[in-house]
Parts: C-alpha cells; sequence; structure tokens
C-alpha cells in the first residue's frame, strides 16, 4: 500500500490544494468532521478522495482494529517489555472489568484514584498542613513523563484552579531548583517527588535538594513530602509516610501515566470534580476511538494525515500550534509522546526499517510563533504541515475583543499557507508604486508566497477539563495508529537508556576528580577543560 500510496503522491505532489475546492464545492465539509464538541478540518491538505481511500485501504491491511482491541483488552502489546498497555484503564471511571494477566486490574485502579482523592481533598481543605499552617503551594518534581503531562494540563486549565500554587522541577540544572524554591515557604510547601522506581537520578538529586531545603526550617520535612513510585522499601528510607505514598503498575508508561497517580499535583490545583471532568473527555476519547467508523474516527483520521505528510510526502517536521497561551506547553508534550514513542529505527521483530518512522514534532503558541518561525513555514524551502488547535470562546469574557483577533490570526494563518501570493498578484499591488522596471522586479519577488502549504484545523467550544482530556488522548491514539502502521513498538523507550548510563559513569569522573581513557578523546578533553573552569 505505501507503493500506491507513493506513486498516487508522484501524480498529484504539484497540484494545488485550492484547486481540490475549484473541484468540489462540498470538499470544506466532505473532508472535516464533527465529534460532538470537536471539529476536525483536514480539507487544506493535499488529500482527495482517491488518497483516502488508499489510506483507508492502508488501515485495513496493518489490522489497526485488531490492534486497537488487543490494547484495550489487556494483552502485552508491548512486546519488548513484555507489559500490557493500559493507561486507558486510569480513566474508566464505570470500573467496567479490565483484565491482564487474567486479574481484574479495575479495583485496585479505582482504590488508588479514591486514595489520590483523600489525599488531595485532605490537603485542600486544610486538614493536612505543614508546620507553618495551611499548605500554600505543591512542589512537583518529575522528569520526562512524570513532569511534562502535568505541567502542561496544570497550566492548561489555570482557569479552574481552586487549590494550592503548584510548581514545578524537572531539569537538573541547579538554577531550576533554586528558582522555584528560592519563592517559597518551606513550612507551607508540600513536595511530590514523582519517580516509579525512585532511582531516576534528576529527580532523587532534586528530591535530596528539596529535602535539604525544607529541613533547615522543618522539623520532621518527610511528612511534607509525597511520592508516586512502585519502590515502597525508598519511598521508606526517605522518610516518607506510607499514606502518602502512591503507586502505579508497569502497564503505564511515563508518558502516558498523567491519568492516574502522577497526576496527583493535577488534582490538587483543580480538585477531584474537575479531575473526573479531565478523565471522561478521555474516556470518551477512547469510547470514539473504539467504536466510531474509519471515516469518522478522528485518532485514525490524524495518524493518516500524518503518516500521508510523513512517509509519503517525504515532510519529516510537524508543527504543532495552539493558538492559546495556556496550552503553550503543549508542543513539548506531544514531542516526547510522539517521538519518544515513534523514534524508532527497528520493527516489531527487530528488523531495520527501510523508511523513516516518526516525524520531528515542533511548536510554539499562537500568536507569538508568527513573529518567530512563520517566516520559514511561509516563505522557507521546506514544507512543513502545521496542526493548529483553537478554541471558539475564551475564559476571559470581558476580553473577547482580544479573542476575536486571536481566533482571525489562526483562520488567516492557514489561509494563508494555502493560497499564497503569486509573482503577479504582487505585481499587481506593486503597479502605483512607481518603481524602475528592475526594482519593481528585485522587490515584488522578495513578496511572493508560494503557498500550497498543507494544515488541519482543530476547532473546540472551550478548554475545559473534559475538552482538554480529549485532546490529549485524541493525540495518544493517534500515535498509536501511526505506530501501528509503520509496525513499530511505540510504548518503548529503549534510546533514553546508553546516555543516562555514561552520564552516571561520567558523574563519578567528574565528582572524584578521576580519569577513563575509555572515554572518546574528545569528551576526555571537554572534562579536562571543565575542570580549568572550575
Amino acid at each position: 500500500m505505501f507503493d500506491q500510496l507513493v506513486r498516487y503522491f508522484d501524480k498529484v505532489r504539484d497540484r494545488k490544494i485550492t484547486s481540490l475546492f475549484d473541484q468540489d464545492k462540498n470538499r470544506a465539509s466532505e473532508f472535516s468532521v464533527l465529534v460532538e464538541d470537536l471539529f476536525f478540518d483536514f480539507s487544506k491538505t493535499n488529500i482527495d478522495k482517491v488518497t483516502l481511500d488508499l489510506l483507508k485501504a492502508l488501515v485495513k491491511s496493518t489490522k489497526i482494529f485488531e490492534a486497537r482491541d488487543a490494547m484495550f483488552s489487556g494483552e502485552l502489546i508491548n512486546t519488548s517489555e513484555r507489559r500490557a498497555v493500559l493507561h486507558t484503564a486510569l480513566r474508566n471511571l464505570d470500573g467496567s472489568s479490565v483484565y491482564v494477566n487474567e486479574i481484574d486490574i479495575m479495583p485496585s485502579v479505582l482504590q488508588t484514584l479514591e486514595k489520590v482523592k483523600v489525599f488531595s481533598e485532605r490537603l485542600r481543605s486544610g486538614q493536612f498542613s505543614g508546620q507553618g499552617g495551611v499548605i500554600t503551594d505543591v512542589v512537583n518534581i518529575g522528569i520526562g513523563g512524570s513532569d511534562l503531562g502535568p505541567a502542561m494540563v496544570v497550566k492548561a486549565l489555570k482557569p479552574y484552579h481552586d487549590g494550592p500554587n503548584c510548581h514545578f522541577i524537572s531539569n537538573v540544572d541547579g538554577a531550576h531548583i533554586h528558582d522555584v524554591l528560592s519563592k517559597l515557604n518551606p513550612e507551607r510547601t508540600l513536595v511530590i517527588i514523582a519517580s516509579k522506581t525512585f532511582t531516576t537520578s534528576e529527580t532523587m538529586k532534586n528530591a535530596k535538594t528539596a529535602y535539604d531545603w525544607m529541613s533547615k526550617v522543618v522539623n520532621h520535612p518527610s511528612f511534607q513530602f509525597a511520592a508516586v513510585s512502585t519502590a515502597v522499601e525508598k519511598t521508606d528510607e526517605f522518610g516518607i509516610p506510607r499514606g502518602h505514598v502512591f503507586g502505579f503498575e508497569d502497564w503505564v508508561g511515563g508518558r502516558y501515566s498523567l491519568w492516574g497517580p502522577i497526576g496527583l499535583s493535577i488534582i490538587i490545583a483543580l480538585g477531584a470534580e474537575a479531575f473526573h471532568s479531565f478523565l471522561n473527555g478521555a474516556h470518551e476519547m477512547d469510547v470514539h476511538f473504539k467504536t466510531a467508523e474509519l471515516e469518522k474516527n478522528l485518532p485514525i483520521l490524524l495518524a493518516l494525515i500524518g503518516v500521508w505528510h510523513n512517509q509519503i510526502c517525504n515532510y519529516s517536521t510537524r508543527a504543532v500550534l495552539p493558538y492559546d497561551q495556556r496550552l503553550n506547553k503543549l508542543p513539548a508534550y506531544l514531542q516526547q509522546l510522539e517521538m519518544e514513542s515513534n523514534g524508532k529505527s527497528v520493527d516489531l521483530d527487530g528488523r531495520a526499517l527501510n523508511f523513516h518512522s516518526g516525524p520531528i514534532v515542533w511548536g510554539e503558541a499562537g500568536t507569538n510563533g508568527q513573529h518567530a518561525f512563520f517566516q520559514l513555514l511561509h516563505q522557507g524551502t521546506r514544507i512543513i504541515p502545521c496542526e493548529f488547535l483553537v478554541a471558539a470562546q475564551s475564559h476571559e469574557a470581558y476580553l473577547n475583543h482580544h479573542h476575536k483577533t486571536l481566533l482571525s490570526n489562526c483562520f488567516a494563518q492557514s489561509e494563508a499557507l494555502m493560497q499564497g501570493r503569486s509573482f503577479e498578484e504582487v505585481c499587481s499591488m506593486f503597479k502605483d508604486e512607481g518603481l524602475g522596471h528592475d526594482e519593481f522586479e528585485d522587490q515584488a519577488r522578495h513578496r511572493v508566497f508560494p503557498g500550497n502549504r498543507p494544515s488541519t484545523t482543530l476547532l473546540y467550544p472551550k478548554l475545559t477539563p473534559k475538552i482538554l482530556g480529549k485532546i490529549i488522548a485524541l493525540y495518544e491514539h493517534r500515535v498509536f495508529v501511526e505506530g501501528k502502521i509503520l509496525g513499530i513498538n511505540s510504548f518503548d523507550q529503549w534510546g533514553v537508556e546508553l546516555g543516562k548510563e555514561l552520564a552516571n559513569d561520567l558523574e563519578t569522573i567528574l565528582s572524584e576528580n578521576s580519569e577513563s581513557k575509555e572515554l572518546n578523546t574528545s569528551t576526555q578533553n571537554l572534562i579536562k577543560i571543565a575542570k580549568t573552569m572550575w
């Protein structure tokens, strides 16, 4: 099927997207999908009905539906680690049975959720307090999936905050923890250590520093710590009370974990009701993914468009452009979700891929990006598919005039990327400028926009907990579908291990002021020069 798609693209690569609208007056409605409160428009892409038919045949040939059902039913689809993939169970609030190795995991999932809820409500109500009184600030220390998801959601749902202020520390760079803790009162701060194994080097170094910071003022600092970890023996050693420790199973990958105890900071900030709405939104997307027909299935459509652009058109990057300042961490979150999941070079059987795997994902919130990198999007030599996300309404009714400006910019950018502006159009604009012929042509060429740049738009009423839950689950399932089409394992991440191992060895060399002849001479020289700068 890939070969057929490539051959078809060769035939249509130079056609104008605008010509598809000329040929089909119903294109805008036929190449868009409305699923309750999410409207997805992909009409501004070079995808026509023939392309869609070929892509749908590709889906069927790769047995996506069977793979989807295997994931939801708890089969060990993470083959390299022999694990199930059941982050979806964390938002299965009706408690319907889900089995792993013939054991129903839902009673445990709901019990853990209740434990998280009780702890967070005690803290939010003031029943649980610090040495100096009611907890006013919560610091989440984690990295990767233990940081990106909660940090993104807490910021995105700021209008729903009615709990303590939440702060996030991830980087082992001492500047990060200094800048956060220096502004807080240790007597009224709760620190959450988020590490499944309680051994993540960056997280544990930051945790020890936070403990030392608090111990200078607080008599029993460990009481003002909580942990999201399965390593109870290690949390005991740290001194964290068992009632402050929340575990999660190995069938929840780090980048898929914000729905469970890793989301402790989210539920503390928003409260149980908003958190349940967040989970319900994701669960509704799960149900949609499982039941919607292929033509209207949002995760599958997003995945097919991604495969078309990356594997078929050879557009190697993807710009995620949320026109919502509170979603400015979404591109970074999706970088991990997509690039850690599908950044692989072998298939499920360990054979080398003969095509590129996942795309490079990047982006920024609009309208800031317009004054940074949109120049390259519009007039650069590379074609970069753009994915716009925007709400029809803002939370600040008194600033509706701002939101209309935001919406107009979002819609204008996708229009401009597609339409472009020809040399002839520029010339007609310049005709009254009174320029000489040579200067006229020179100036005109700088103002030409090639156009024909594809984009999609996801439009929703307002960024609520439920809507955000749907959007995140949509992208999770999109990654899964793309991975299955490419024949790779989207749920392991061995690529992060080698650098971590070498970093541990190098830290010993730096700390002990020793040397290693096994290192590359470049690295040896970097260490030597760094020591002269201490």
